[in-house]
């Protein structure tokens, strides 16, 4: 029995950062889960509950508490209208933002969800939308319509009837329309076209050269920076906020491993000493053979590990 709850800790990761959008509480949600289920796995009665929906609902208790107090989390185009100039402001606090989460940290578990729906329920546009919903509304949506619970098992996890649960069913649905993410092409490691893409991001980047920038990126394309409010809408505003500045004239990006279904990239700039430093990790959509969507998130340094990514770069 031990080992089989063991082994929902994977799918358990995927199901709490569904619902906190935060990858920095996914582990401490986790851990506080199964040791509720340690502790009470003698009182567990298989005839009342298969162990999967059991151990759910001791995570949906957890979750929800966490939630209790909690902001909406967000990405900076959901907070208000794009930027016109290069001044970033000052930034917002750490639990205002949607955290990016390691498609390492989901490898080789039972979650779930098969990999297409795994690649659109982990977006960070996806996860964004979720937190439009209330706390209730997100942990029933997430139980039917991506885990693929029955209206019974979602009810015995919300500690409720069918009826309401369908009806929160209902109700989160009409709203997470509301705010359908737009589409994104999955990443395939093995896709030459895509490689090449991110390669041609990276050179131009690093070389500055804003001809093949403007190429590289959709028409559409936003790019934001969080903690910062600040981000960009259009080819146009992004190539110009890159060429007006030269604080990145030194910095270099690696390919990290996915996350979120996206690509990665780790960024480094030189330290007092020199030395590459991580200095923000950066999650790119793309669509139709073009970048739709780059969010940088900064401070990340002591997490590049879980995205594949070293400590520090050779100059």
């Amino acid at each position: 029995m031990l080992t089989s709850l063991e082994s929902l800790r994977g799918p358990l990761t995927g199901y709490c950062y569904r619902l906190l959008g935060a990858s920095s509480e996914v582990d401490d949600a986790v851990q506080e889960t199964m040791l509720r289920a340690f502790r009470a796995i003698e009182g567990y009665d298989p005839d009342r509950a298969g162990l999967s929906t059991w151990v759910h609902r001791i995570a949906t208790n957890v979750c929800l508490d966490m939630l209790r107090s909690a902001e909406r989390r967000a990405l900076p185009w959901d907070m208000g209208p794009a930027s016109s100039g290069t001044d970033i402001g000052v930034p917002l606090a750490a639990a205002r933002w949607v955290e990016p989460l390691a498609d390492s940290r989901l490898t080789g578990t039972a979650d779930p969800a098969h990999l297409a729906m795994r690649h659109e329920t982990l977006r960070l546009a996806f996860i964004t939308a979720l937190q439009w919903l209330p706390p209730r509304q997100r942990v029933v949506l997430v139980l039917r319509d991506v885990l693929g619970f029955t209206a019974a098992e979602a009810a015995e996890i919300m500690e409720t009837s069918v009826a309401a649960a369908n009806s929160a069913l209902q109700r989160a649905r009409a709203t997470l329309e509301k705010h359908r993410p737009r589409p994104a092409d999955a990443p395939e490691p093995d896709d030459v076209a895509q490689r090449d893409l991110l390669q041609r991001y990276v050179d131009a980047f690093q070389t500055h050269d804003v001809h093949t920038l403007v190429g590289v990126l959709a028409d559409d394309v936003r790019s934001g920076m969080p903690p910062f409010l600040w981000w960009l809408d259009g080819p146009a505003h992004v190539v110009a906020a890159m060429s007006s500045t030269d604080a990145c004239a030194d910095d270099r990006l690696v390919r990290g491993g996915p996350a979120n279904g996206c690509w990665t990239l780790g960024q480094y700039r030189p330290d007092e000493n020199g030395v590459l430093v991580p200095f923000a990790l950066l999650v790119l959509e793309l669509r139709s053979g073009r970048i739709s969507e780059i969010v940088t998130f900064l401070g990340y340094g002591d997490r590049f590990g879980a995205f594949g990514l070293p400590e520090f770069l050779e100059n």
